[in-house]
């Protein structure tokens, strides 16, 4: 072998080697007013550059934000990698639109801009991960149409963050209802009685990453938060069209709404004062005061409404704060042989907890049903209660609501790696959000 081939050969390796060590993913951060933005960089990930490229108007909420990165790089176990390299001023979006400085967009912040920022990215021809809700208000939900047919004009995925989807209890709540000899049918049930519940309850007081959150001002404000009809129902409404009809594609003809109503949670100026550091209401929020001194927020919402035909029940809650525990979730699903209950009360310790309820069973054939999901999920198992049965749960399952989001993130990278999303993930997004914002304009005629 020649000296010259030799050494041609090893420039060709080390050129290779260089190109299979590329990471092809670089994130780009727009506006970040909402803590979701940091945490799907909680973690590092494989073929993703360290470099974040952020574009925000200067000020607080950007502060912040980059506060939690910085924490998740200096924490003493698992630390990040992240480098965030700014751009301040008024024109961040005209900005990051012409730079493209990144091929996944995180958008998560102020809902009222939010929209208009997924329509003008997707039309851009730029991947998108969207923190939830897209869109607030009917007007909105037409934006996202439009968005969506972009994504597909410019080959590029526009995807919402259902972290609710890695919750092992939801996870496995839909897995037994595709069992028939344990669940049996799905039961349309009736508007008195539905078929499947969810409620969900959160708290405008909270820890996250271990401090307390910090909310920004327009948190609290309804008209660029959204209403709780149109916010946290959005992962309610997905897990339903998630579990129940599993890889179906759905319509917005499938929907058939039956009532939807909204109230409010107050809360006092000191109240506010905690959460945001702010001595006072600011001019945008006037507009919501009670006698002035205390702040109508309109969190709460309950949508009934049927899906082919399956009456369906979900409600959100939000309370200030909470002496003991934190944001819950209950969910029911009723077949013809068992009910699927997830209870996350007092008597779980506040952990969410997974049961079967059947009389239409026997013992025998309930465990005999069940060890095929066994395998799949090794390690879980049944332990029979007085009236139920106890789906227990070993602790590796139990990654927590801040994991969920690196969760999200990893399918998202794959699916992007495939330059696709399944088939029915857009169109039920499209049906997910229709529910919600018909369900918003339903509870104001009220």
């Amino acid at each position: 072998m020649s000296k010259q081939f030799f050494y041609f050969s090893l420039l060709i390796l080390t050129t290779l080697k260089g190109v299979s060590q590329q990471k092809p993913i670089q994130f780009i951060t727009l506006d970040p007013g909402h803590f979701h933005a940091a945490l799907v960089q909680n973690k590092n990930y494989d073929n993703v550059e360290s470099i974040v490229n952020v574009y925000a108007p200067a000020g607080q909420d950007l502060q912040d934000h980059l506060k939690r990165i910085e924490s998740y790089n200096t924490r003493a176990k698992n630390p990040t990698h992240w480098q965030e390299n700014v751009y301040q001023g008024n024109d961040y979006l005209e900005k990051m639109l012409a730079e493209k400085k990144g091929n996944v967009l995180v958008i998560a912040g102020n809902n009222k801009k939010k929209t208009e920022y997924i329509l003008k990215s997707a039309q851009a021809g730029i991947n998108i991960l969207a923190d939830k809700p897209m869109c607030i208000d009917s007007k909105g939900y037409q934006q996202l149409i439009q968005a969506f047919e972009a994504a597909k004009k410019n080959n590029v995925l526009l995807y919402d963050i259902m972290t609710e989807r890695s919750e092992i209890t939801t996870v496995l709540q839909k897995e037994i209802s595709q069992i028939p000899q344990i669940f049996g049918t799905l039961q349309n049930g009736t508007p008195e009685n539905p078929s499947i519940i969810k409620e969900s309850v959160h708290h405008f007081y909270k820890y996250v990453s271990g401090s307390p959150l910090k909310r920004p001002t327009w948190f609290m404000d309804v008209s660029q938060q959204g209403e709780g009809i149109v916010d946290v129902t959005t992962h309610l409404v997905d897990l339903v069209q998630w579990a129940a009809f599993p890889n179906v594609v759905l319509s917005t003809k499938d929907v058939q709404l039956t009532s939807a109503k909204r109230w409010p949670t107050t809360m006092t100026l000191n109240q506010f004062s905690v959460i945001t550091s702010q001595n006072h209401f600011p001019d945008f929020l006037k507009k919501d005061l009670k006698n002035d001194t205390t702040l109508n927020i309109y969190a709460n919402g309950e949508i009934n409404y049927k899906l082919r035909g399956v009456n369906t029940k979900v409600r959100v809650l939000w309370n200030y704060s909470t002496p003991e525990g934190g944001d819950t979730h209950y969910s029911i699903m009723k077949g013809s042989k068992a009910n699927i209950e997830i209870r996350q009360g007092k008597a779980e310790k506040f952990i969410p907890q997974l049961y079967i309820q059947t009389d239409k069973v026997s013992d025998a054939d309930l465990l005999k049903a069940f060890d095929a999901l066994q395998k799949k999920y090794p390690g879980i198992s049944l332990i029979k209660q007085e009236k139920e049965w106890l789906v227990e749960i070993p602790d590796n399952y139990r990654t927590g609501h801040e994991a969920h989001f690196g969760e999200v993130m990893e399918r998202f990278l794959d699916y992007k790696a495939k330059n696709q999303l399944p088939a029915w993930e857009v169109p039920n997004m499209l049906v997910k959000y229709y529910t919600t914002t018909k369900a918003l304009e339903l509870a104001k005629k009220k």
